[in-house]
């Protein structure tokens, strides 16, 4: 764990409001023995919180446990062992998931994939703290402690009968429900930073590419940005990371966008501007100068109104800022 500027951080990144309380209620979960069930859309960081939760009060092991690769016959073998000779190729006997975790936490990520005959053996689990492996005749107590996650809506599911209502009610004594990224983004500044570091200390994102990644929703969410950052660093040789090095789902986001001609009057103001980019990796002394001389056209053009000139731009208005202190541009 990482200790913060407001106490430990749990590996979650980011100050906005939405993290802050959930590293208030990590605190408080941390000592409580009770399933707390984690609900979000997929690459919010569902797995990064249950860890945190195990170790705000470590006790244990952490075994994770990917629901929606339990499939097949030897189900219930995985979760919860077998002695030897319960089935063919069972020549010795196998501890299951369920047994590692005794003592500590198990991690049931996509728990609304769990196949219906184990989430009855689950229900038992949590209501007798027991278990018994295949081809034992004797329960095996356990304590641990059960955090589920899922993207789901699992109320909705345990309505129509594709999950067990009473399983349901039992994971959901504490809920909590982690924000997409599209509803936090001021942290992913903080988030990029985080992701570039692991890479090396010397990349960096041209203004405008940060403009674009905080314009853009992030349907998939952390885990999504954590990727791009990945394969932008891959497929470039930095430091400074372009707008044309974001990924192709990106840049087609971007060419979507209205272009300079439609978010103008026709003629009147756009007829000698050209667009504003980010600096081509060979940027010197004259782009700068273009770019600077297209600037302040911009904002002759709009009689001033920065916000107009950043969309005649084409640029965001903190990316005009930005331009404006680094040329030393009153207005």
């Amino acid at each position: 764990m990482e200790r913060g500027v407001n106490g430990w951080s749990y590996g979650l990144v980011g100050q906005s409001p939405q993290i802050c309380e959930i590293r208030r209620l990590i605190d408080k979960l941390g000592h409580s023995r009770a399933p707390v069930l984690l609900l979000g859309e997929s690459g919010t960081g569902k797995e990064v919180v249950a860890r945190a939760i195990h170790d705000a009060n470590p006790s244990g092991e952490f075994v994770a446990i990917d629901c929606g690769t339990l499939a097949g016959p030897l189900v219930e073998s995985e979760l919860f062992g077998h002695t030897k000779g319960a089935f063919t190729g069972a020549t010795e006997a196998k501890k299951g998931l369920i047994e590692v975790a005794d003592g500590g936490t198990a991690f049931f990520d996509e728990i609304g994939d769990l196949p219906l005959d184990m989430q009855v053996k689950l229900l038992r689990l949590l209501q007798e703290g027991e278990f018994r492996p295949v081809g034992s005749l004797k329960q095996h107590k356990v304590t641990i402690r059960v955090i589920a996650a899922t993207h789901h809506d699992l109320a909705r599911d345990a309505a129509r009968g594709a999950f067990r209502q009473d399983l349901y009610y039992r994971l959901n004594i504490v809920s909590l429900r982690l924000p997409p990224l599209r509803d936090r983004k001021a942290d992913i500044p903080e988030l990029i930073g985080r992701f570039l570091r692991r890479f090396g200390p010397n990349y960096r994102l041209t203004p405008d590419t940060l403009d674009a990644m905080m314009n853009y929703d992030w349907p998939g969410n952390v885990r999504e940005l954590a990727n791009s950052i990945e394969r932008m660093v891959t497929l470039n040789t930095g430091p400074w990371l372009h707008v044309e090095d974001l990924p192709s789902w990106l840049q087609n986001h971007l060419a979507s966008e209205p272009p300079l001609a439609s978010a103008v009057a026709a003629g009147s103001e756009a007829a000698s501007l050209p667009l504003l980019h980010a600096p081509p990796r060979q940027a010197g002394l004259f782009l700068a100068t273009v770019e600077k001389e297209t600037i302040l056209k911009a904002l002759a053009a709009t009689r001033g109104d920065r916000a107009r000139a950043a969309q005649l731009l084409g640029i965001g208005r903190t990316t005009l800022y930005r331009k404006l202190k680094e040329y030393k541009i009153e207005n």
